[in-house]
């Protein structure tokens, strides 16, 4: 594994460590993890310790080497966006078909289309592709490929320094480029390849052993879908809307009275703008208020348990995709907290 480091580190790409034998980054010290306080407030990182996942990332073969030196040894991950990588992460688990509009966002698959023999990542990938005139990604040997003891596939790619892109999740309701398609890239990390699990090797694929420039098909589609990070663009919209799943809940949710359905709305869009950008943005406070908010509606009897939760859920996976026990914990304890306070829409508890 500190072969592995060193010549992530020596290919630009800042490296930190996984838990032995798993692909989770190794846990934060005693300090850190009691004080559940950001990264940028932690002494940690500084003083030379791997608190705070892919935050801590480096390129110093001084700490590397101490890293990597402990037993049982850390794997390896690498911090895409410091790296600038973008890596599609293809999965195929053996999981029933979702409905026909999340198979590929934003693309209609209409009821006459016959969907046998569509089972995995592999193949929502492979359609993408070819309807967009493309080669398939996943047959991409100018590319560094590797393969996961899951039998899914990484692919590399440069993403370039004149963009920024989001993660996502293949399987988010949010921002997603196809089923079991995952996305990652700033604010998220990847497993090196000749990195050993409990599972197995995450082990590449033919010679290629570089990342090639992201193809421009593939730019695009991931511009469609959202991935593009236009939090720092003079071009970037000051507002962001309710996504329409959240706003068709909020309908729901208000059962006819416009007023609470406006009160949610108003709370959600400020969940749904931290989408611009992958920290930084108090999306825990915002989506804690946001549910702190829809109690005190539900206790007032201005809406129903179930459409507000299907309303918070909807607008924090768009924000936050592939988050999902992280956003319940929060709309959970916020929904509680709020429904001892009844709240009169557009008057005061």
């Amino acid at each position: 594994m500190l072969t592995v480091a060193q010549w992530c580190a020596t290919a630009g790409w800042p490296v930190h460590p996984l838990s032995p034998g798993r692909k989770t980054p190794a846990g934060n010290c005693q300090t850190c993890s009691a004080q559940r306080h950001r990264h940028t407030d932690c002494p940690c990182i500084s003083a030379g310790r791997w608190c705070h996942g892919f935050h801590a990332a480096t390129t110093d073969p001084d700490r590397i080497h101490s890293w990597w030196s402990t037993r049982p040894t850390p794997g390896v991950a690498v911090a895409c966006g410091p790296a600038g990588l973008i890596v599609i992460d293809i999965d195929a688990h053996g999981s029933p078909l979702p409905a026909r509009d999340r198979l590929l966002p934003g693309i209609p698959i209409h009821d006459h289309i016959d969907l046998t023999g569509v089972e995995n990542g592999f193949h929502t990938l492979a359609v993408l592709a070819a309807l967009r005139g493309a080669p398939d990604p996943a047959e991409d040997d100018q590319t560094l490929r590797v393969r996961t003891p899951s039998g899914g596939l990484h692919i590399w790619y440069q993403s370039g320094a004149d963009r920024t892109w989001l993660c996502s999740s293949g399987s988010s309701t949010g921002r997603a480029l196809a089923w079991q398609v995952d996305v990652r890239s700033t604010g998220g990390y990847i497993v090196a390849p000749g990195t050993t699990t409990y599972d197995g090797t995450y082990t590449p694929v033919g010679t290629c052993r570089t990342p090639a420039p992201l193809p421009q098909w593939l730019a695009h589609e991931l511009t469609r879908t959202g991935h593009l990070d236009t939090s720092s663009s003079a071009e970037a919209p000051t507002v962001r809307r309710t996504p329409p799943r959240a706003q068709m809940a909020v309908v729901a949710a208000g059962g006819g009275r416009d007023a609470a359905a406006r009160t949610l709305e108003t709370v959600l869009a400020d969940v749904a703008a931290c989408a611009a950008a992958t920290e930084g943005t108090g999306f825990s406070d915002k989506l804690n208020k946001a549910a702190y908010t829809a109690g005190g509606l539900i206790a007032s009897g201005h809406l129903t348990d179930s459409s507000a939760e299907e309303a918070l859920l909807a607008a924090a996976e768009y924000a936050r995709p592939g988050q999902r026990g992280h956003v319940m914990s929060i709309i959970r304890s916020g929904l509680s907290a709020g429904a001892l306070s009844p709240l009169v829409p557009g008057g005061r508890r």
